[in-house]
């Protein structure tokens, strides 16, 4: 069987660090993707797509 998701559960501590990257993912997104606009590689845009999906997946909270 599989176990319920429930964010509540959580400790604080792991509460307290989601918060946190979820403050700093925007900026980092705003940086990476100026960077993409400035020097366009296969990898800057691989890490803005991966950024891109771990910011949304924060602020949805599936993650």
């Amino acid at each position: 069987m599989r176990k319920r998701y429930n964010p509540y559960t959580y400790p604080r501590w792991l509460k307290n660090l989601r918060a946190a990257c979820a403050q700093f993912m925007i900026p980092i997104c705003v940086f990476q993707s100026i960077r993409t606009l400035i020097f366009p590689t296969g990898f800057d845009i691989l890490l803005l797509m991966i950024i891109i999906f771990l910011a949304v997946a924060i602020h949805m909270q599936i993650i």
